[in-house]
């Protein structure tokens, strides 16, 4: 399978966890006939008409450049106890030896994105080692939103069992190697995070410029009927009204910059190129990898 693209001077690779299938009615703003509407776009890969359900991949981005092996997102990992999340609990899947045979080294990886701190985008920052959670990449920067590791952590408005527990497993395991952060962040020459609050409120957004822009973009969408309707929420974001508001500027600026987008949760080709629609937006290509 083609999982590997260039990007300019970048190299940007996928790494499937696994896929998952949700109901749609977590998109509570979408209308079941706008589903039928959209066929064009969303079949065959991101919803089954039958079901009446879409399709989430778990993946990472892998970003080579500026001398640098980059992670986005690190999927749900193995061995987890999710038990408010049935489809996600105790998963057991070859994540690792995917990430090996893309032909990365987990000890190479130089910095670990979190885009924000839910349990299937911090799940493979550790893995299980004889009975204690220990780093999955041993010599990374973990870099990690502090509005969200303030929002879950103790205290915080977020805080709940579930969240306690992606912390313990996920996060306070690689403490010695976080890195917290707000407003922008340049990482290198080429790569910049910024914030894009609403689906969290440290939920971030990852530039990529080498010379064929790009953007990492989280769970500011989870299916393409958002980018035609994006001012549909999804039952998984904190403040429905700033996702939608981050939604349309980031896509606007990506519309702009003829930036192709890398979302975490799109199977298919995974990553579009979106395209200005009157006051609203369509896709204009997808990325030149396999579909899923």
């Amino acid at each position: 399978m083609q999982n590997r693209m260039a990007l300019g001077a970048a190299t940007v690779t996928r790494v499937v966890e696994t896929q998952i299938q949700m109901r749609t009615s977590l998109f509570a703003d979408t209308p079941p006939e706008a589903w039928a509407d959209h066929t064009d776009l969303l079949e065959p890969h991101f919803w089954e008409r039958e079901s009446e359900q879409w399709r989430i991949a778990m993946q990472s981005w892998v970003i080579e450049v500026d001398g640098l092996v980059v992670v986005v997102d690190t999927g749900v990992g193995n061995d987890r106890d999710r038990p408010h999340m049935p489809p996600l609990h105790h998963l057991s899947t070859d994540f690792l030896t995917a990430f090996t045979e893309a032909g990365f080294d987990p000890a190479a990886v130089d910095i670990v994105i979190n885009t924000h701190l839910h349990t299937d985008h911090v799940g493979w920052n550790t893995q299980l080692v004889d009975g204690r959670w220990v780093p999955t990449f041993p010599n990374a920067r973990y870099v990690m939103p502090e509005a969200d590791y303030r929002f879950f952590g103790p205290g915080g408005e977020g805080e709940n069992d579930g969240m306690r527990t992606v912390l313990a497993d996920s996060v306070i395991p690689v403490t010695a190697q976080i890195q917290l952060w707000s407003d922008d962040l340049q990482l290198s020459p080429s790569l910049r995070l910024r914030p894009a609050a609403g689906h969290t409120p440290g939920s971030s957004v990852l530039w990529l410029e080498a010379g064929s822009p790009a953007v990492f973009v989280g769970d500011l969408t989870h299916c393409p009927i958002q980018i035609r309707r994006p001012d549909d929420a999804c039952a998984f974001d904190v403040d429905a009204a700033a996702a939608r508001g981050t939604r349309r500027r980031v896509f606007g600026e990506a519309a702009r910059a003829n930036a192709a987008v890398f979302p975490a949760h799109y199977p298919g080709h995974g990553g579009p190129v979106i395209v200005a629609d009157g006051d609203g937006f369509d896709v204009g290509g997808w990325s030149p990898i396999d579909p899923i």
